[in-house]
């Protein structure tokens, strides 16, 4: 599977897709023709990090554009979220925020010792308000894990690549087998675990193979990984990689081609926000910060956002629109279009808004397939309670359905 996975790197996509469209066809009659997303409400509790990846447009230094949202402005959030109908909180930082003493002094203010402290206790919070927290805070080790847990339905790290690459030489926490080992001490933990490649940061296809068998390697040891996400890079302004062309239409669905042959039975996922290649949506504030929200969502400094004529497209400047993208996505073996949100926009990728819920089911079911409404937890471990705590097990199976969806969604 390796050597043909190699081989096929060099293949022109449509001779790829060939070579592997007998896998996904199998692969995707076992999975049947549902297809899942969830709707939340994005946290972005800080964006101070000892991380300084060359394309991340989402990290900001103190007095340069940081926030640490208060226990207020997230709390506020949360309860519009659910109002909003969403099932998801998801709770998303940079990773150890407090190697700035800025952090350290926000976290005091607020009566924490540490971020994990305080993520901990917004999740209990959260669950109290009857949302179900999925957290991504970067390496964690196995005690801050096991602490977390206790209040999430989920959580998640992004491996990106199993291979050291330069758009990571200043960022600690990329370390391949770093990241590895925090999704590995999850699999002890048995926490259901979101995880991915970030595809066109520098690595090659055969990279993408070793990330994918090293990830298909710990689920096979742990089954704890219950998606896989293939995300494509987007270019960001006033960053080193600014420049660099994002990973072309047919590379994102060779990719996604390989993860489903490769692993078939997991939930492969693409971000249906980057699927589209028309320009991305720069002219309107309400992507940004929304009025309505006041207050409660951080003040961003990415005032480029407000400007027109930027060539930062979707997954490739040649390809696709959206409804295009949706079924060229399903049928390269995604079953699955992760958190979408109509209340906040997506903070990692801010110049790229998300569909509306019904624009996502309405061209899934147009490509052929049935739109589900899951929650953070996906039905398989939902219907398993070896995969959460006590506390988590009683919002999850009041808010699923007996096939373990959201209830009350199609």
């Amino acid at each position: 599977m390796v050597t043909h996975a190699v081989n096929g790197a060099r293949m022109n996509f449509d001779a790829k897709l060939r070579h592997r469209i007998g896998e996904v066809h199998k692969a995707r009659s076992r999975l049947g023709r549902e297809v899942s997303y969830s709707r939340n409400v994005f946290l972005p509790i800080t964006n101070l990090c000892r991380n300084s990846c060359a394309y991340c447009g989402f990290r900001r230094d103190p007095n340069d554009g940081a926030w640490f949202m208060s226990p207020e402005q997230v709390i506020s959030l949360v309860e519009r979220g659910r109002a909003a109908g969403c099932s998801e909180a998801l709770l998303t930082l940079g990773e150890r925020p407090e190697v700035h003493i800025e952090a350290g002094e926000k976290l005091e203010e607020f009566g924490y010792e540490n971020t994990v402290d305080y993520l901990v206790d917004l999740c209990r919070q959260i669950l109290e308000l009857r949302l179900l927290p999925h957290t991504n805070a970067g390496v964690l080790d196995e005690l801050e894990l096991r602490r977390l847990s206790r209040y999430n339905a989920s959580m998640g790290l992004m491996l990106e690549c199993a291979v050291e690459l330069p758009a990571h030489a200043l960022s600690p926490g990329k370390d391949p087998m770093l990241r590895l080992e925090t999704i590995e001490a999850a699999g002890k933990l048995r926490i259901p675990f979101t995880t991915g490649l970030l595809i066109g940061i520098g690595e090659s296809f055969e990279d993408r193979i070793r990330s994918l068998l090293a990830l298909q390697r710990l689920h096979e040891r742990y089954g704890h990984i219950q998606e896989i996400i293939i995300q494509p890079f987007a270019p960001k302004p006033n960053t080193p990689m600014a420049s660099c062309p994002p990973p072309g239409a047919e590379e994102l669905l060779a990719t996604v081609a390989t993860a489903r042959s490769m692993i078939p039975e997991m939930n492969i996922q693409v971000p249906p926000n980057l699927l589209s290649t028309g320009k991305a949506c720069l002219t309107s504030d309400i992507h940004v910060l929304p009025k309505t929200l006041g207050n409660v969502l951080p003040q961003t400094s990415m005032s480029y956002l407000r400007h027109q004529g930027s060539d930062s497209g979707g997954a490739g400047r040649a390809g696709f629109g959206f409804e295009e993208g949706i079924e060229a996505a399903l049928r390269a073996g995604a079953n699955d279009f992760g958190g979408i949100s109509t209340l906040t926009p997506d903070f990692i990728n801010p110049e790229h808004p998300w569909p509306s819920a019904a624009e996502l089911r309405a061209a899934i079911e147009r490509a052929g397939f049935v739109p589900r409404e899951r929650l953070p937890i996906y039905p398989r471990y939902a219907k398993d309670p070896r995969f959460m705590s006590k506390e988590v097990q009683e919002l999850v199976l009041e808010l699923s359905d007996e096939d373990g969806y959201h209830a009350c969604r199609a």
